[in-house]
């Protein structure tokens, strides 16, 4: 089993944080990679997806695993779920058997699992214990297994990262709990990567566990004034309130930054503990990187690089919960005979079909929505008191978007580049919502018309009396996207004309 020979590699979760950097790089490393998705549309716009075998498969259906596993030398296991289920530990035992299962009667030679680093003995929070337990189960199937266990990860996108970023971006004095004196060893993402790929043939003795993390240890609140040296920022002053508990302190970062409530606390909760490397083992088998693992500065100079020149790769927010994005429309054949409301909005663009595009695809992030800044805002905070995602989670790239991924609180459902855009909503409501944005060539392509429909399907009457509670506001606020969105576009043609005459002047 090498490169050279052509092996084949599965990485499950390519959708996801770490997948969706890892993926690319195997390729490029000479191993023929086939990523397993629920929804394989996600993919379509990856970069790498010409690159890679994309099957669609589920970590639920032990079905779907036997032909996504078959001839195939090594499974990447990279999923995790952060969400606030309650059977949240049922569903991961249930998905690593079906993975361990499915490997052996596959005959798949290696598995490798990135768990997360935890102490040797006590207690451990529920999602820590559970990423634990995958890990126990992966070993024990039969099939070789290499556990890697790192702690807090550092990249642009990383929700570690961004949870550091933006506590210490909005906060100048902070209230922390006790677990802000804990010890961290993070690691950068870019050694992560190094260690998962070279864990593919690596020549390990044994199933089991190994920890890795970066050069420096620190505690939490180290980190956070670590990150604002590097960031231009002033030493950030802390108040460790001991009363403050993870469900607290969730909903207060829920409040103050891009992360949702239901993945804060389970990061708060691993907090809780020393989340150190106990043994340097892996350097007996897998050398560092070239020019030696990276320091959290470093890591955090790398990070906010990325994220200033709009190059970040995945985010935390990729992932989504099963069947968020490919659920059908409620245009569809499978909604027919229920209640749908829609507002559709069109209007004639001076401008031709690539610039009235090119605003249509800037929207949300830093661009914002168009119009009535203040409801987004609102509507972003209510969002969040209740446990949303809220307005903040931004985009990944301030120019392009691709199938699948975040967009503030909205997902990326559908896009077909020049021509449409749908976003299906995943803020806090009772009912579905989709906004769907179209643009259409007039005149042989001079000009252009914006379609724009915005769609509700309302879940009980809660969803009816929401509807028409938020109706006055539709009026401003997609009458203003409309007018807005046409007139950009119409001012950059205008822009264009005027340079084309002043050059031929």
């Amino acid at each position: 089993m090498n490169t050279e020979a052509g092996a084949r590699v599965v990485v499950t979760g390519a959708t996801g944080y770490i997948g969706g950097r890892l993926a690319p790089r195997l390729q490029e490393a000479g191993y023929r990679v086939r990523v397993l998705a629920r929804s394989p549309q996600k993919l379509r716009d990856v970069p790498w997806a010409a690159n890679v075998e994309v099957v669609r498969g589920d970590l639920n259906d032990r079905e779907s695993l036997d032909e996504a596993f078959r001839d195939v030398d090594v499974v990447y296991y990279l999923v995790h779920s952060m969400g606030g289920s309650d059977h949240f530990a049922e569903a991961e035992r249930i998905s690593a058997q079906n993975v361990a299962d499915a490997a052996k009667a596959a005959g798949v030679r290696r598995i490798v699992y990135l768990g997360g680093l935890h102490p040797v003995d006590g207690e451990l929070s529920p999602h820590l214990e559970s990423r634990a337990e995958v890990g126990r189960i992966l070993i024990d199937s039969g099939v070789f297994t290499v556990v890697l266990q790192a702690g807090v990860v550092i990249g642009s996108g990383s929700a570690s990262f961004e949870m550091i970023r933006h506590l210490t971006n909005r906060l100048p004095v902070m209230t922390t709990p006790k677990w802000v004196h804990n010890q961290i060893q993070p690691i950068a993402v870019r050694d992560v990567l190094h260690y998962l790929i070279e864990s593919a043939t690596a020549p390990f003795e044994t199933s089991r566990t190994w920890d890795i993390g970066g050069p420096d240890v620190l505690q939490y609140g180290e980190m956070m004034n670590e990150y604002a040296s590097v960031a231009g920022l002033r030493k950030r002053r802390m108040l460790v309130l001991p009363v403050l508990t993870p469900r607290l302190a969730g909903h207060w970062i829920g409040l103050v930054t891009p992360i949702p409530r239901g993945l804060a606390m389970p990061l708060i909760e691993s907090l809780q503990y020393d989340a150190i490397a106990h043994e340097q083992d892996i350097d007996t088998v897998v050398p560092p990187p070239e020019g030696g693992l990276t320091t959290f500065a470093d890591s955090v100079h790398l990070a906010l690089r990325r994220i200033e020149d709009g190059e970040v790769e995945t985010t935390w927010s990729n992932a989504t919960d099963n069947g968020a994005p490919s659920d059908p429309l409620p245009s569809d054949p499978d909604w027919a005979g229920e209640v749908v409301y829609v507002d559709e909005r069109a209007q004639d663009c001076n401008a031709p079909p690539e610039l009235l595009w090119d605003v249509v695809e800037g929207i949300g992030g830093e661009n914002g929505w168009y119009s009535f800044p203040a409801a987004w805002v609102i509507r972003g905070w209510l969002d969040k008191v209740v446990g949303g995602v809220g307005l903040k989670r931004g985009r990944r790239d301030p120019r392009r978007l691709v199938n699948g991924e975040a967009l503030d609180w909205w997902r990326v459902e559908e896009i077909e580049r020049g021509s449409l855009l749908r976003l299906r909503a995943e803020m806090k409501a009772p009912g579905g919502a989709w906004l769907e944005l179209k643009v259409l060539p007039l005149d042989g392509g001079k000009r252009s018309r914006y379609e724009q429909r915005a769609i509700f399907f309302p879940r009980g009457l809660g969803g009816r009396v929401y509807w028409f509670a938020i109706m006055p506001f539709h009026g401003v606020i997609f009458r203003g996207m409309l007018e807005n969105i046409t007139h950009k576009a119409e001012r950059a043609a205008d822009t264009g004309n005027k340079r084309d005459e002043t050059r031929v002047g």
